[in-house]
C-alpha cells in the first residue's frame, strides 16, 4: 500500500503562482513513476505532469508545459508541482498518483495505483 496526501491548494488571480506537494508513504519503494493529474467539474480527469523516482525524468501535458515544473524530493519522499501563471482554465481538483504494479503510458489514469484525496486549485480572472 502507498498512501498519498497532497496540500498546497488554493485561490490566486490568473498569472498567478501555486505549488503543491503530494506526501508518499507506505511502500514507496515500489513506486516507480509519480503523477500528477486534474479533474474540473463536469470533466474528465486529465493528466498534467508525471516523474520517475530514480532519475527525475518528467513529461508535461502540452497546456501546462513551460508553466508548471515538476519535481521530486527522494530524502522527504515528496512529489512537488510548482504552477506558473496561471490561468482560469487551470481551475480544478489535482490528485497525486503513483505508479507501481501497473504499468503503461505516464498519461493515462489507469496506469496509476494509487490516488490522494486531491487538492481544489482556483484561479480567478
Amino acid at each position: 500500500q502507498v498512501q498519498l496526501v497532497e496540500s498546497g491548494g488554493g485561490s490566486v488571480q490568473a498569472g498567478g503562482s501555486l505549488g503543491l506537494s503530494c506526501a508518499a508513504s507506505g511502500r514507496t519503494f515500489s513506486s516507480r513513476v509519480m503523477g500528477w493529474f486534474r479533474q474540473a467539474p463536469g470533466k474528465e480527469r486529465e493528466f498534467v505532469a508525471a516523474i520517475t523516482w530514480s532519475g527525475g525524468n518528467t513529461l508535461y501535458a502540452g497546456s501546462v508545459k513551460g508553466r508548471f515544473t515538476i519535481s521530486r524530493d527522494n530524502a522527504k519522499l515528496t512529489v512537488n508541482l510548482q504552477m506558473n501563471s496561471l490561468k482560469p482554465e487551470d481551475t480544478a481538483v489535482y490528485y497525486c498518483a503513483a505508479q507501481t504494479v501497473r504499468s503503461g503510458p505516464w498519461t493515462l489514469k489507469s496506469s496509476y495505483d494509487y490516488w490522494g484525496q486531491g487538492t481544489q486549485v482556483t484561479v480567478s480572472s
